[in-house]
Order: structure tokens, then C-alpha cells, then sequence
């Protein structure tokens, strides 16, 4: 039976971490063999899905294999970009204007400072 893509991952941060899962499970207080058992289509508990993201400090959409976000870094990062982009051309010139205005606001600003 193929392993679940839940498991796919979990086993892939665990083993960058360099723990394996008992460790992982003593550290989180579930029983033994708990990470074991997600090897096949089984899915988490909502409350598991949020330690285990938190742990491994993932989004859970990246742990259910819903998206390839892997880092909540990324994903703020991912984030701006995403609405960016789904701006139309004349928001996206208003933004471009305003980044504009706000880079030379600053700059004034540094050099009054020195």
C-alpha cells in the first residue's frame, strides 16, 4: 500500500530535523507509533494537524499535500506576491505609484537622520 502523502511529509521533516518518530512522539506526548499509523490514507485530527504544523513549523496545507508551501516564512513571502498578482493592470500602477512615493519618503527621511 502507498504511504499518504501526510506521512510522506512528516517522515521528510522528521528525518531534516534528524529525529526519528519516536522521538518526535515522546516530545509531543503522543503514544507510540502514533506518527506510524498516518502511513496509509488515515488523516490527523484537526488538533494533531496544527501540533504537528506547529512542530515542524509548516503550514498544515503543506502537511496534507494541499499546497507546496513549506514554510510559514514562505508562505508570508508567497503571500504578496499572490495578491499581486491577482490585481488588475491599474491597481497594480497605483501600488508601483505608492512604493514609489514611500521609497523617497524614506530616503528623505535617512538623510535628514545623518
Amino acid at each position: 500500500m502507498e504511504e499518504s502523502i501526510f506521512y510522506k511529509r512528516i517522515k521528510k521533516l522528521a528525518n531534516e530535523l534528524g529525529k526519528s518518530f519516536n522521538q518526535i512522539e515522546k516530545e509531543l506526548g503522543y503514544s507510540r507509533n502514533a506518527l506510524s499509523n498516518y502511513k496509509t490514507q488515515t488523516i490527523p485530527s484537526a488538533i494533531r494537524l496544527l501540533e504537528l504544523a506547529e512542530y515542524f513549523d509548516v503550514t498544515p496545507r503543506y502537511l496534507l499535500g494541499m499546497d507546496s508551501i513549506y514554510s510559514k516564512k514562505q508562505e508570508k513571502a508567497n503571500f504578496a506576491e499572490f495578491l499581486f498578482k491577482n490585481l488588475d493592470k491599474n491597481q497594480k500602477l497605483e501600488i508601483c505609484k505608492f512604493s514609489q512615493i514611500w521609497m523617497l519618503q524614506e530616503l528623505k527621511e535617512e538623510q535628514t537622520q545623518n
